[in-house]
């Protein structure tokens, strides 16, 4: 479903990343771990057309995405939810939502159940539904940010850090819901520093490292690698 070939990524003088190679098959939830700094946030804006590659391809499919504007790359079905939310805070949590079908505009009525759906899986969102998402608690504007990506209509939904500086029980909530949405026939590509909480849900996971891939597998093989419970899990 989702490939990348060899990226690297340019800033400045600085290569962060540096010949990576991933895929993500259709219906799998596949996790990339990194500390801070390794290139996670980076793979995922050249993915996503925000940054350009100085080197390699991304494929949605068949379809190479090299070049293509951002807003295009949503509308052919890869949708990300970036590091820290990015929300309108003045704008009520039911207009940042919308604003997530966007590129759908031409199709409302397509975006209505979609909507619901949305509320069905955070029934706090339709309870504040009209209050501005700046007013919302950290988990909650997290939410919003989940379901304003899925108004997207992903096929491959990316999740940068949806964990970051939540409680542990709000962590539990919304990697539960991550998961939710994958059984429900999204691929989702999840970046995530809570390692044990991610390996947990995944089917697959690499680990990334100074903007290189250095490790590969499935969660219980990388759950008892010495090298990865020192690094990302500590016990």
């Amino acid at each position: 479903m989702l490939r990348c070939e060899d990226v690297s990524l340019d800033y400045g003088s600085y290569r962060a990343l540096a010949g990576v190679s991933i895929h993500v098959d259709a219906g799998e939830l596949v996790v990339m771990l990194g500390a801070n700094g390794a290139g996670k946030s980076s793979l995922f804006l050249a993915v996503s057309g925000l940054r350009k590659l100085a080197a390699g391809r991304v494929l949605l499919g068949d379809q190479d995405l090299a070049g293509h504007k951002a807003s295009a790359i949503v509308e052919a079905g890869l949708v990300q939810c970036p590091e820290g939310r990015k929300l309108f805070p003045g704008m009520s949590v039911e207009k940042n939502l919308t604003l997530g079908a966007y590129v759908h505009r031409a199709d409302p009525a397509g975006s209505k159940p979609i909507l619901e759906q949305i509320f069905a899986m955070f029934p706090i969102l339709r309870e504040k539904r009209h209050d501005p998402a700046g007013s919302l608690s950290g988990g909650q504007q997290q939410m919003v940010a989940i379901g304003r990506a899925l108004m997207g209509r992903p096929k491959v939904l990316l999740l940068d850090e949806p964990s970051l500086g939540l409680a542990p029980l709000l962590v539990k909530q919304v990697l539960a819901a991550v998961k939710g949405i994958n059984q429900a026939g999204t691929t989702v590509l999840l970046a995530e520093q809570n390692a044990y909480a991610a390996l947990q849900i995944a089917d697959r996971a690499y680990v990334l490292e100074n903007g290189r891939i250095v490790m590969e597998g499935a969660p219980d093989e990388l759950l008892g690698d010495e090298r990865v419970r020192r690094a990302y899990i500590g016990a």
